[in-house]
C-alpha cells in the first residue's frame, strides 16, 4: 500500500467505514440496507475464512471420530505438493499464497466504494462526497487507498506499527506456546507440525511469505472489514469483538480445541488493540512475527527439540 493514500474524507464527512477502534463507530445503516450488507459479509467470508471455518469444523469431526486420541494425531501445515520437483513445488506455494490474500483485497475494495451497490437511497451513511479536492470522479486507486487508509493498512507510521506489533506478538506468543503445550498434554489438541516443505533454497523465504499472507488475510478480513461492517448493521463493540474472535477460533479448529480456544483469546486481544489504536497494521506485524517464529522455528528445530 502507498505511504499516503490519495482518498481522504472531507472534514466532518462520514463514510460508514471508519475503523471501529480509534476514530469512532461506523455509521449505522438504515434497516432496508442491512440485509444487503449481511449478504456482502456472507460473500466475503464465503470465499475466505468463513469457508475455512467450515472445512475446519469437518476436520475436527474427522479427528474426533478416529480410533486414535486427539493428542496422538499430528496436524501438518505448509506442506510440499511436489517435493520431487522443487521448481513446481515453488510455483504451487507462491500461487497458493497469492490466491489466499485476494479476499483481503476484495474486502478493502468493497469498503472503499464511494457508493456500494447496496446503498439504495440517501442517508445510507456512505460518503458520496467527491475526493481529490473537489474532483468529480475518484479512481479505483483512490477508493482502495482511501479504505486502506481508514483501516490503518498502510505505511503512514511504520516505526510505531513495528514496535506495537512486536509488543503484541510477545504478549500473545509466549503464553500461546505454553497454552499449546498444556492443551496437548490435556489431550484436547493435536501435535502441530508447522512447516513441512521440502528442503530447498526457497524454503525459508516461502515460509516468511506464507506468514505475511496469513497475517494480511486474517487481520484485514476478520478485524478491519468485519468490525466496520458489523458496526454498520448495528452491532455493538462487545458483540463485534466476540464474533470476530470466535470466527478466528473456528477456522483453527482443525488443530484441536486448544487451537480454537487459544485463537479466540488472541482474537479478543487483537480486537482490543485495534479498538485502542484504530489501525490494522500493528496486528499484521504481530501476526506475521508469530507465524514466522512458528514456521521457520519449527523448520529449524525439528528433530532437535523433543517437545515439538
Amino acid at each position: 500500500m502507498s505511504d499516503q493514500p490519495a482518498a481522504r474524507l472531507p472534514d466532518g464527512a462520514s463514510d460508514g467505514v471508519a475503523a471501529s477502534g480509534g476514530e469512532g463507530r461506523p455509521t449505522r445503516l438504515p434497516a432496508r440496507e442491512r440485509a444487503a450488507v449481511w449478504r456482502e459479509i456472507g460473500a466475503v467470508l464465503g470465499v475466505s475464512l468463513g469457508a475455512s471455518a467450515l472445512w475446519s469444523l469437518l476436520a475436527i469431526v474427522d479427528k474426533l471420530t478416529r480410533a486414535v486420541a486427539l493428542n496422538a494425531q499430528t496436524t501438518t501445515m505448509n506442506n510440499s505438493v511436489t517435493p520431487d520437483r522443487p521448481w513446481l513445488d515453488l510455483a504451487y506455494q507462491l500461487t497458493g499464497i497469492g490466491l489466499a490474500v485476494v479476499p483481503a483485497g476484495l474486502a478493502i475494495y468493497l469498503l472503499g466504494q464511494v457508493r456500494p451497490a447496496w446503498a439504495t437511497g440517501t442517508g445510507s451513511g456512505v460518503d458520496t462526497a467527491p475526493v481529490h479536492g473537489g474532483a468529480a470522479r475518484a479512481t479505483l486507486g483512490d477508493l482502495v487507498g482511501g479504505a486502506a487508509y481508514r483501516l490503518g493498512f498502510d505505511r503512514r507510521d511504520p516505526g510505531r506499527d513495528l514496535w506495537r506489533g512486536a509488543l503484541l506478538a510477545a504478549l500473545v506468543g509466549l503464553p500461546g506456546l505454553g497454552f499449546y503445550l498444556l492443551a496437548r498434554g490435556l489431550g484436547i489438541n493435536t501435535t502441530i507440525a508447522a512447516a513441512n516443505l521440502a528442503a530447498a533454497w526457497w524454503t525459508v523465504p516461502v515460509l516468511v511469505l506464507s506468514a505475511v499472507g496469513n497475517a494480511v488475510l486474517e487481520e484485514v478480513v476478520v478485524v478491519g472489514y468485519l468490525y466496520a461492517r458489523l458496526g454498520q448493521v448495528g452491532w455493538g463493540m462487545p458483540a463485534t469483538m466476540a464474533a470476530s474472535a470466535v470466527l478466528r477460533g473456528a477456522y483453527h479448529l482443525y488443530q484441536g480445541f486448544g487451537g480454537f480456544l487459544g485463537n479466540v483469546v488472541m482474537g479478543l486481544v487483537f480486537g482490543a488493540a485495534y479498538r485502542r489504536w484504530g489501525r490494522v497494521m500493528p496486528l499484521v506485524v504481530a501476526h506475521t512475527l508469530l507465524d514466522v517464529v512458528a514456521f521457520v522455528g519449527y523448520s529449524l528445530l525439528r528433530g532437535h527439540v523433543g517437545w515439538l
